[in-house]
């Protein structure tokens, strides 16, 4: 098993009324699934992708990764948890403004102290697998919207991560792009890596090996 949540609540206070983000969330992920999560805007589905990638905490329950405990661990050893073993596809790519595109794809790479050499063709690899070569000097803001999510994807899989946590990772994508990132995953997840995703496209769904559902902050 590659990680499971327990009883996972986590609410905001709003008035001095809590106010749940996720209810009671049971869930156990094996290596190699490929799970996409589904429900309407507002139904905890981002939320939830940021719980079991260790950028958001909750209020009860457990949280076990690797036969680890997480929900146990500080923030220093959950960030390298993370950095280990988990890549992130956001919506809004999250990409550093001030570095180009090679600087956003090598950095992953220095956090897990491979070496120069190393990095120059892994990331070389990753310029070439998506198409972006002609891209590596340019800064993220000249890139267009579809380019830099090509990018956002790169980077979390540059390393090769056991675990992609994608968030409508085709949001800003055409639909060959879309196809193009999807089959991706497709081949990745075939050949062990797990993906769950959040999507709202039944196409992009259809991709994964099952579907949770969430309504209010509780699976259906």
């Amino acid at each position: 098993m590659l990680l499971e949540l327990k009883n996972i609540f986590k609410w905001v206070q709003s008035g001095g009324q809590r106010v749940f983000l996720l209810k009671d969330i049971n869930l156990q992920v094996q290596e190699g699934e490929f799970i996409s999560i589904m429900g309407p805007s507002g139904s905890g589905k981002s939320t939830l992708l940021h719980v079991l990638g260790m950028l958001d905490g909750f209020n009860e329950g457990e949280y076990h990764f690797l036969e680890g405990d997480v929900h146990g661990l500080k923030e220093k050893q959950r960030v390298k948890l993370y950095k280990e073993y988990i890549g992130f596809v956001f919506q809004s790519y999250h990409l550093l403004d001030e570095l180009t595109v090679y600087e956003n794809l090598e950095m992953p790479l220095i956090y897990k102290n491979i070496k120069g050499a190393e990095r120059k063709a892994m990331v070389a690899d990753s310029l070439d697998k998506f198409n972006i070569v002609g891209k590596k000097d340019l800064f993220p803001s000249q890139l267009s919207g579809g380019q830099q999510q090509l990018v956002g994807v790169a980077r979390a899989l540059i390393a090769n991560p056991k675990l992609i946590l994608a968030d409508e990772p085709t949001g800003n994508l055409n639909s060959q792009q879309s196809t193009e990132i999807m089959e991706l995953f497709q081949q990745l997840n075939q050949e062990g890596v797990t993906i769950i995703q959040v999507t709202h496209s039944e196409k992009n769904a259809a991709y994964g090996s099952r579907t949770i559902n969430l309504l209010d902050g509780r699976m259906i």
